[in-house]
């Protein structure tokens, strides 16, 4: 499997590539001098699952919020680079655990390499950014267009240029916002280089396309054995990317852990609000991350015991009464104003 023969890359107290555990990433929306607001969003990040953060550094104040920031978190953070080499080295001289740049707008090889030194010297890697949008014209023109080939070749153009440098603690990062494209440069890319890969769809879209879009990509990529950390991108509270990124990374079985719920379709035998009961399960669950089991939440007591036996536990309603449900028995009869909490002490006392 790719991954497995990744290069280990340290990231803060994190470590990537090898075989270990692919971590999940987000970015902060908010301004990275707003200490305060940056470091509420980060503190709700890290407790929806965030592993490493990423925060943009546009200028010399949110360069030195970095030192402030890290006192108060607890991940690693990544620093945001474009174009302008002095804010990579401020970043890296104000802690961060590791920057992100394209090595072919940071200012020429000169600048590169007085990032490279200081990253050195502070052992910091660097992970190399290449999006389908920011190809160099003449590699569009080699190709015709926009390739995952081009991508690739654009990616180990820039990994080059920090290798002849004399540094290789790198990550690389290559992107679309086209699906099969991105898939496609994955593949490619696994094949040419052992660098691990941080994998994502940029640009994927709102909380509802941008989901599927991610879902279906990183689906395919992770799957393949190709992977070391990601980020789905996504228009809206980045706490949204990182409960997706866990789905996702539960769904293919790459992560233990935490409730998995499942539940019915809503049909015409269905007699509560199933859809409420089902959002307000999925909310609940969370703060059971020690919990590696299943819950069903069935909309009606004629199939729900069945439909529910595959799950560790599982709650159904209908016409007033609700039945709790333990590996598709029924063990318990509960008024259906009391499905929820009868559901939640369950959990509270699991054994």
């Amino acid at each position: 499997m790719f991954r497995d023969n990744t290069k280990v890359i340290q990231i803060g107290n994190c470590v990537i590539g090898g075989g270990n555990p692919i971590l999940i990433q987000s970015m902060t929306n908010t301004r990275t001098d707003d200490v305060k607001a940056t470091v509420e969003q980060i503190h709700r990040l890290e407790a929806a699952g965030c592993e490493i953060i990423r925060c943009t550094v546009p200028d010399e104040a949110a360069a030195k919020a970095i030192a402030q920031i890290k006192k108060e978190i607890a991940i690693p953070l990544v620093a945001d680079i474009h174009f302008d080499y002095k804010m990579a080295i401020a970043a890296m001289e104000n802690g961060a655990d590791k920057i992100r740049i394209n090595p072919g707008n940071i200012g020429g090889e000169e600048k590169l390499k007085e990032v490279v030194k200081v990253a050195k010297e502070r052992n910091i890697p660097i992970r190399v950014g290449v999006n389908s949008g920011s190809l160099e014209k003449e590699i569009v023109e080699k190709y015709g267009h926009v390739t995952a080939e081009g991508i690739v070749e654009s990616a180990l153009d820039k990994v080059a240029m920090i290798e002849n440098a004399g540094y290789d603690n790198i990550v690389i990062s290559i992107k679309s916002s086209d699906v099969l494209m991105c898939v496609k440069a994955h593949e490619l890319i696994a094949e040419k280089s052992n660098y691990p890969l941080h994998v994502g769809i940029t640009e994927a879209g709102t909380l509802f396309s941008g989901t599927i879009k991610s879902s279906v990509g990183l689906g395919i990529i992770l799957n393949e054995g190709i992977g070391d950390t990601i980020r789905v991108s996504l228009t809206g509270d980045p706490v949204e990317e990182v409960k997706t990124a866990k789905r996702i990374l539960k769904t293919l079985d790459l992560r233990k852990g935490g409730i998995e719920v499942v539940s019915c379709p809503t049909c015409g035998r269905t007699r509560i609000d199933l859809i409420s009961l089902a959002n307000k399960v999925e909310t609940m669950v969370e703060e059971f991350s020690d919990l590696n089991i299943k819950v069903a939440v069935m909309g009606c007591v004629v199939n729900g015991p069945g439909e529910a036996k595959e799950a560790d536990i599982g709650i159904a309603g209908g016409d007033g009464v609700g039945l709790l449900i333990k590996k598709g028995e029924v063990v318990g009869k509960v008024p259906e104003e009391e499905l929820l909490n009868t559901l939640y002490m369950e959990l509270k006392n699991w054994k």
